[in-house]
């Protein structure tokens, strides 16, 4: 081949290097875009099957005409939240239950807080009471609240029994030896069974706040002359914000949601004085469900509304910032 015929074929390889080159770095970047995909898109599916998906059917359900055996009728519209905003025991219900939530949410964190602040210390035995912290969290749930219903009981509770033993009950089968048995009891036995559950991951979390926090800042906290007071107010507490936070967020959309505390131990009553939103929508399920389906969405409402007044508290953004 002559070195005429020769150039025109190097000047067409060489003009077509560059679209090749193109070509692969636009591939390139395509992988380092979608590889990340094919690790985090099972969870992707998964959260959407098992999250998304089951809100979407419960809205939907909420504005439908549903049968007691799960069978469709029609649209509905907005009955199902008519009927149920005109229910007796609806306003009372939302009431106990923010009760129940800042109650519930509000000692435990106050509580974890002085036991986190307790096991950062070094003493004899540190290690044996932080594996005994775990002992309520490592417990089902539902089987806790079985073990304190039992202890409550009337005849034979152990609780009762001490009390009787130590003078403070006369009869043991009397009205007062039965706290679940009335309203004005059975709510605060909940709210201490609900915080005997929360307290090890709380405290657990800012536990791992407080490990964060570098021990230089104390040593200049303290070199300039601050208490212990001082110090734990200006100092640990700002530092403990993130901890405190996630701690918080937690603890109110578990306790929001609870389910198995109220109904192993009280099933809502007596009447609905123990009853929540949570609760009551599992009631409302043999009623109408339909209506229960309205009272899950409200229910879902007033967590998000719960959770972002939070936010908007703690200036959460901030922390992040």
């Amino acid at each position: 081949m002559s070195n005429e015929a020769a150039a025109p074929a190097a000047h067409m390889a060489d003009s077509h290097t560059p679209i090749r080159r193109r070509k692969r770095s636009v591939g390139r970047r395509l992988a380092d875009s979608f590889g990340p995909l094919l690790w985090i898109g099972p969870a992707i599916g998964l959260i959407c099957f098992v999250v998304l998906w089951p809100v979407v059917v419960m809205v939907r359900t909420a504005f439908q005409r549903v049968s007691s055996f799960g069978e469709i009728k029609g649209g509905a519209g907005w009955r199902n939240f008519t009927r149920l905003f005109h229910e007796l025991a609806f306003k009372g219900v939302v009431e106990r239950t923010i009760i129940w939530v800042v109650a519930v949410v509000g000692i435990t964190m106050l509580v974890s807080l002085a036991l986190a602040q307790l096991f950062n210390q070094r003493f004899p035995g540190r290690r044996v009471t932080r594996w005994a912290l775990i002992a309520p969290w490592a417990a089902s749930v539902l089987m806790t609240a079985l073990v304190f219903k039992w202890m409550l009981h009337s005849g034979y509770g152990l609780i009762n029994i001490l009390l009787h033993d130590v003078g403070l009950l006369n009869n043991l089968n009397s009205a007062s030896a039965d706290p679940l048995g009335k309203s004005s009891t059975a709510m605060p036995w909940l709210i201490f069974v609900a915080i005997f559950v929360s307290l090890p991951f709380t405290t657990y979390a800012i536990l791992a706040g407080l490990s964060t926090i570098p021990g230089e800042v104390y040593e200049a906290a303290k070199v300039d002359g601050s208490s212990r007071w001082h110090t734990y107010r200006t100092v640990t507490l700002p530092l403990l914000r993130p901890a405190l936070t996630v701690a918080t967020l937690i603890n109110v959309m578990n306790v929001f949601n609870s389910f198995p505390i109220i109904w192993a131990m009280t099933h809502g009553g007596p009447g609905y004085s123990t009853t929540t939103t949570t609760v009551y929508m599992y009631v409302l399920k043999g009623k109408d469900l339909g209506e229960s389906a309205a009272m899950s969405v409200v229910n879902f409402g007033l967590v998000i509304i719960i959770v972002a007044v939070f936010l908007r508290i703690s200036r959460w953004k901030s922390e992040v910032e």
